[in-house]
């Protein structure tokens, strides 16, 4: 069989090339080894956030009587939860075999591996092979779950995030190794719902990716609830002979033994660029990551490569736009369209943390703003003085905004509180205007919100602050 695209991945990058590529005329087929919509959507964004709400819920129902409501005795039905988690990945995931049906993709199911160029064998669960030809080729593979040598994950005591997702019982005690967004958040998830859980992080602070004031502020709320941080802090060794598991935590102050029912190690994702005939057909990979134009090409013309398995930030959004980027160019080129499109911004991607209080940010933080040289205008209005936040009964966090002194340039934004992760956009949509602190004073914002904290925090940023 012949098709004009072939995308081997059908996560959050992979279907969406799929349906771009389809959108604009090519005849496309879209292979997968598991399931549609890939780890995002069957075993991370998704799943997780059906979590996080049930946490949400159970955290609502202990408080209610704070917002006038008498509810007797919550229990957590951990059962429940997770089989809640599950039924919203399979019904997403449907949602996307509708669309391969809809745009009239052909999906394979298999394992795909390149051949050579044009050529994609795909290996079926019975093992039969079948060869099938193409112009262009798009891997979209996605990456796993990083392991360290001296934390082997056995599934069962030592386990990452798809077993995080459904554990059979709701573990005592925990150890997370790693306080990146996958780390805080199911950090957040089992501490909520009665598990004690202990934050082990190699670097100085938790989430360390984010504006240092945004670290501060997550490590006081995660103390306040409970959560046990080690930061400066490496895993040396796990023994899990016993009934549960030992870690040999190694310190500023020396070396602790931390005891738990279950370790968590989520130390970050690795690229899946390993076993798809990417070697021998002499695509260049770099430091695990497939290098790329900013179109998605290769150095091998007709082979692109999206989503985690190239340099760009390892996120579901990130991974949807460079397909539509790739597939709108591989139109360009083969004139289906007349349309060359606009490179990506990698500097004004969103990241997203759905812990509780959420993260959001965008831009530069203020440390690298201040390496770059720019004199700065900083704002930062606390939650605590929203009167949406107020009457909420949730006045945790605030939003940072960074502006460039000479020219007032709009250099990034960091919030963290309740729903901030719906908030960024703002932020995101003026960057990519290039807006300036005169237009977010100059927009009206409504109130009362929580989305009026960003057009404040610019009033605080050049002392225009009327509400605090």
């Amino acid at each position: 069989m012949k098709y004009d695209v072939i995308v081997i991945g059908a996560g959050p990058g992979g279907y969406v090339a799929a349906i771009r590529a389809s959108q604009l005329g090519f005849k496309t087929a879209i292979i997968e080894k598991e399931s549609l919509g890939g780890v995002c959507l069957n075993w991370g964004c998704i799943p997780t956030k059906a979590l996080l709400k049930s946490a949400q819920v159970f955290e609502y129902a202990k408080h209610a009587a704070n917002y006038g409501v008498k509810i007797a005795n919550p229990e957590v039905d951990f059962d429940g939860m997770i089989k809640r988690s599950r039924g919203v990945a399979n019904n997403m995931s449907k949602g996307i075999q509708f669309l391969m049906k809809k745009n009239k993709i052909d999906v394979i199911m298999g394992y795909g591996t390149i051949a050579s160029k044009g050529n994609i064998n795909v290996t079926a669960a019975d093992g039969k092979v079948t060869a099938y030809e193409c112009t262009h080729t798009i891997i979209a593979t996605g990456g796993r779950g990083r392991t360290l040598p001296n934390i082997p994950i056995d599934g069962k005591k030592i386990i990452g995030y798809r077993e995080a997702m459904v554990l059979p019982t709701q573990p005592k005690s925990m150890i997370v190794v790693g306080s990146g967004a996958i780390g805080v958040e199911f950090a957040y998830f089992y501490n909520s719902i009665g598990t004690q859980v202990t934050i082990v992080e190699f670097m100085p602070r938790i989430v360390p990716v984010e504006d240092e004031d945004i670290s501060k502020e997550l490590e006081k709320s995660f103390k306040k609830q409970g959560i046990k941080i080690m930061t400066n802090a490496s895993v040396e060794k796990v023994d899990t002979s016993g009934t549960g598991v030992k870690a040999m935590v190694k310190t500023a102050d020396g070396e602790v033994t931390l005891e738990a029912d279950i370790l968590l190690s989520a130390v970050g994702v690795v690229s899946n660029t390993e076993n798809i005939g990417l070697e021998a057909l002499g695509v260049i990979i770099e430091k695990g990551k497939i290098v790329v134009d900013a179109y998605g090409q290769t150095n091998v013309a007709g082979v692109y490569a999206i989503g985690d398995v190239s340099p760009g930030q390892a996120l579901a959004h990130v991974a949807s736009k460079e397909a539509i980027l790739c597939a709108e160019n591989i139109a360009y080129m083969e004139k289906k369209s007349t349309h060359k499109p606009q490179p990506i911004d990698y500097g004004n991607v969103p990241g997203c943390t759905y812990c509780s209080p959420e993260i959001a940010s965008v831009g530069m933080t203020e440390k690298a703003a201040r390496e770059a040289g720019y004199e700065l205008k900083i704002g930062k209005f606390p939650f605590v003085a929203s009167g949406k936040a107020a009457a909420a009964g949730n006045t945790e966090g605030f939003v940072k905004v960074i502006y460039d002194a000479k020219y007032g340039e709009w250099l990034g934004t960091h919030m963290i509180g309740m729903n901030v992760t719906d908030m960024i956009a703002e932020a995101v949509l003026g960057r990519t205007l290039e807006t300036t602190y005169k237009e977010v004073l100059n927009s009206i914002h409504p109130h009362p919100t929580l989305s009026e904290a960003v057009k404040e925090a610019t009033a605080m940023a050049y002392g225009e602050a009327t509400d605090i």
